[in-house]
This record gives C-alpha cells, structure tokens and sequence, in this order.
C-alpha cells in the first residue's frame, strides 16, 4: 500500500521569546540575542515524516549554533518555552535535543561494537538513488540536499552539498530529524544532514506517544524555513522525473518534466555538457 501523505510541517505557535515566525508558518527568526530561540514542530510527527529546515541565515559573533531533535512534550502545555533546549528543555525529561555535528552523536545498537557508531554509509554520490533509505522508510532524495545560490561559482558550490563535505551548520545547508518506530514499541531518532543520514542519535524513544520536533536556532544559527517533501509517488512517471530531475541538477539544468521524460524515452543519452539536445537552457 502507498505511503499516507502527512500534513505540511509548520512552526507551532509556542515557541521561544526572541523568535518570529513568519505568517506561512515556516520560517523562523530570531531577533535578538543568541539564546530563547526554541521552536516545535506544529504537529507531532508521523513515523519517518522528515523534519526538515534550512539554515537562511547565520550571525556573527556567536560561538555555536543550531540544536535539533525531538520532545515527547506537548509545547501548548510548557508554563513557559526554556531559554535552550540544551541542557533546559532536556532536563524537563522525555526531550531528545542534539547539537549538530557530523558523527559524534551516534550510538550503536545493544551488542553491537562502537565501530557502528564511528560513521555513516553512504553510497560514493549522494544523488545516485532516488530515496534516502532509514530503516523501514524511503525518503525522495531531491530536496534533501543544499543548493547554493546561482551564480558564477555555484556549480562547485552545489558540489560540496551534495557531497556533504561543508559544515553541517553552513548557510543553505538542510537539516533534518524523523523517528523510526522498533518492534519493542520505542523508537531510534536519526538526524539527516544535505541528505545523509547520521545514524541513530538517541535509541528508546516512546513511539507511542506524540513526537514533536525540536529546533533550536541558537547562537550564530538566525533564521531557518521549513522545506516540504512529498513522500508518495502517484505513478512511475512522477516517480521517473524525480529520479532524473536529481541527477540533472548536479549538472545545473532546469529541465521541465515534459523535456526529462521526453528524454528518457527516447532513450539517447544526452552527452555531458549538451543540454540543448533536450531543449533545455543551461543554468537558470
């Protein structure tokens, strides 16, 4: 059976008191200081729904940057949002937050050796697949991943995203957390960075209960939007045009769906570096 499609991911209204959301609900700010900056997730989650933001913005003079992670907390029923989700909202209990980093919040299973933990798989090009695989789900790829803004450089730029080879916290780049519920009834949390997954950040979670995501946008983190996904795939072509649209934005080519599944028909490869063949104008 097809995937259910979860609702838009949108900012609660609670959150903490230096930041503004903007009125779509999926941007948020912070418009003063380095610290109450805690946002929620309007919703709880759905099992394997990606919370995903992307840094907009970032301050100087601030030494750190943004937290993520999850809260079995309902946010309407704080008496009041903490000023950091580390260490103030953890210590109010059932609350999963993470600085982001690359690998130093990866936790093995029960038996299995710390080596699990040291680092990720990945497959050699992040873009080779259509869909992140975590666990029992599958996540489309072609949001996933950072882009630069278009320019002379932007080309190498995207490069390094989609290589995951910048800081976690650069500007553009995407951030992500989901649960995956186990067989016990508890749940593994895993943070996504420009589409890789980190791993199992937090093991035993309560899967039966309401999980919002935490986003903290801390220190020199000054504002993040929401990015949305679409998880089901309503026929093979839509399914064809995301696969070929991800590989052809490495190449930096705005091809229409049209012009991509033309192409796949027909079954001529287009030679690198000769997008007209298609139609298609090179960059944007």
């Amino acid at each position: 059976p097809a995937r259910p499609e979860p609702p838009p991911t949108r900012f609660h209204p609670v959150h903490g008191a230096n930041i503004r959301v903007d009125l779509s609900g999926t941007r948020a700010t912070r418009v003063e200081s380095f610290a109450h900056g805690v946002c929620f997730s309007r919703e709880p989650l759905a099992p394997g729904q990606l919370f995903l933001v992307e840094i907009e913005e970032k301050e100087l003079g601030w030494c750190g940057h943004l937290r993520l992670g999850l809260t079995a907390l309902d946010p309407a029923s704080l008496a009041a949002v903490p000023e950091f989700s580390l260490p103030d909202l953890v210590s109010l209990g059932h609350t999963w937050v993470f600085a982001i980093t690359r690998h130093h919040n990866r936790v093995p299973r029960e038996g299995r050796p710390e080596a699990e933990a040291l680092a990720p798989s990945r497959p050699p090009a992040l873009l080779v697949e259509p869909y992140l695989c975590i666990e029992q789900f599958r996540i489309p790829r072609d949001r996933l991943v950072g882009r630069s803004r278009p320019g002379l450089y932007s080309h190498l730029l995207d490069q390094l995203y989609e290589l995951n080879v910048l800081p976690p916290t650069a500007r553009r780049s995407r951030l992500g957390v989901l649960f995956c519920p186990r067989p016990d009834g508890t749940a593994d949390m895993h943070i996504v960075i420009n589409g890789e997954d980190m791993g199992p950040s937090a093991r035993g979670l309560p899967a039966a209960q309401p999980l919002y995501a935490v986003v903290d946008v801390f220190a020199s983190t000054k504002s993040v939007r929401l990015i949305q996904l679409e998880y089901g795939c309503k026929n093979t072509g839509v399914g064809c045009h995301a696969f070929l649209q991800g590989i052809f934005l490495t190449q930096r080519w705005n091809l229409q769906p049209l012009q991509l599944l033309r192409c796949a028909i027909a079954a001529d490869p287009v030679p690198p570096g000769d997008p007209e063949e298609c139609g298609a104008p090179v960059g944007h």
